[in-house]
Parts: structure tokens; C-alpha cells; sequence
């Protein structure tokens, strides 16, 4: 079949500006840092030791970008869960092995993803695969004074404060971001308005100072997963935002 002359060079000319186009695109992953900080805090941590870790940021690429699905760890010891914040990408499967001497219920009823694990006993060990993005406020259906936060971002580009507020995004492709932050003391509106476009260039890119009010923060008492009081013989628990009375 003979084509014709001008369909053909209209082709090659498609293919030679891709290949420009790919040969020009920089070959270098980037680091993204910055630091966060706290304010209008009552957190005795962060206004007497200016203690900021625990702030999850991640840049939300423009089109979908798959993580390698990996294991993450929630441990459960000492009638607490470590890490008490964990940011995983969509796809992770997370454990949840008990390390104490007791039975646990790990669940979450609200928000992010449901899950119930249910009652198990020292030793043992359950698993659950967080499938879509969200934040899944994680409980102990038994201990009501144990409570951890699952961030589940999209793609694998997220990193968490240290106790000085800095934190590092590994191996970024240059690109165009969209940065998002959660801080388990803020408002949804706060941590709504922090969202903003990002543009990925150099090798090392510094993003500017990013700063969380805690104001509008409520403390509220959690349900048992049956969405009832814990039993007066259950432990004094600790509360979170926005819980549902």
C-alpha cells in the first residue's frame, strides 16, 4: 500500500519531536524538603519543647503514580500503638501484631477505610490492606486509651516531621505536584487551605516554611465499635477531632 508522502512526514516528524521532547526531560530523581511548625498549640509538647514531628506531607502527582506494594507495621505494646502516626501509599497491606501480654481490637468505623481485626491474643498478628486514600483513625476496641492515625496517600511521595519540623521527600521525579499536609491537631478547613500546586525542577527543592494552627481544635471523647461508651471498668481514654458523639 503506498502512503502518502506528506501523512508519512507528518509521522516522522511526531516521532523526532517525542524523542526531543524525551531526551530534553531531566534524568535525576529530586529531594523535596522543608519544615513544618505548630501554632496556637495547647499541646504541652509543642509550646514547651517546640515539638513538631508527626505532620504527614505528600506530593499528590498529576497523574496516578502506583507504589510498590510493601508491608508497613503497627505495633501494638504497652496499651499503645507505634508508630502512633504511620503514612503508607495506597496498596500497602499493614500489620498489626500484639506485643503485649493482653488481647487486642484493633478497628476503625469512621473516616478512611473500615476495618475490624478482631479480638486476639498475645502473639498473634493481623493484617490489613488500605486500598484507596483516606485517614483511617485507628482504635483498640478493648483499651479506649489507645489511638493511632493511618495517612493513606496516592503514590509513594510522602514523608513525616521529625520532632524539629523538617522533613525530606525521597526520589521525586521532576513534575507537577499537588502538596497536601495532615496534622491530626488541625481543622479539615485548615489543612485544606495549606493544599497548593508544587513544581519539581531541581535536583534539591526547598519548599517554603509550612505552618499549622491548631486553633479550632476539639478534643471529643471515641465510641467502641459498636458505637457505644466504653464499660466504666475500661480505662480513662484518650480523645481525638471530630469524633462523633
Amino acid at each position: 500500500m503506498t502512503w502518502p508522502w506528506h501523512t508519512f512526514s507528518s509521522g516522522r516528524s511526531l516521532m523526532v519531536a517525542a524523542l526531543i521532547a524525551t531526551l530534553a526531560m531531566p534524568v535525576y530523581s529530586a529531594t523535596v524538603s522543608g519544615r513544618v511548625e505548630l501554632r496556637d498549640s495547647n499541646d504541652a509538647a509543642v509550646v514547651k519543647s517546640r515539638n513538631y514531628s508527626g505532620v504527614v506531607v505528600w506530593l499528590k502527582p498529576s497523574n496516578p503514580v502506583p507504589a510498590a506494594p510493601v508491608h508497613a507495621r503497627m505495633v501494638q505494646s504497652d496499651k499503645r500503638f507505634s508508630p502512633h502516626i504511620l503514612a503508607v501509599a495506597s496498596g500497602t497491606r499493614v500489620d498489626f501484631p500484639n506485643l503485649d501480654p493482653i488481647f487486642h481490637n484493633a478497628f476503625s468505623n469512621f473516616d478512611g477505610q473500615l476495618f475490624d481485626v478482631g479480638l486476639y491474643p498475645p502473639g498473634g498478628k493481623r493484617s490489613v490492606k488500605f486500598e484507596r486514600p483516606g485517614i483511617a483513625r485507628v482504635f483498640c476496641n478493648i483499651h479506649p486509651m489507645m489511638s493511632a492515625v493511618i495517612v493513606v496517600v496516592d503514590g509513594p511521595y510522602f514523608a513525616i516531621s521529625g520532632k524539629d519540623g523538617v522533613f525530606q521527600i525521597e526520589n521525586v521525579p521532576p513534575g507537577d505536584y499537588q502538596l497536601q499536609v495532615f496534622h491530626e491537631r488541625a481543622t479539615q478547613e485548615t489543612l485544606d487551605k495549606l493544599s497548593r500546586r508544587t513544581v519539581v525542577l531541581a535536583p534539591e527543592t526547598t519548599l517554603a516554611l509550612i505552618s499549622i494552627s491548631e486553633s479550632g481544635y476539639l478534643m471529643m471523647p471515641h465510641k467502641n465499635k459498636f458505637g457505644r461508651d466504653y464499660p466504666p471498668a475500661s480505662e480513662e481514654g484518650l480523645t481525638y477531632p471530630g469524633a462523633k458523639k
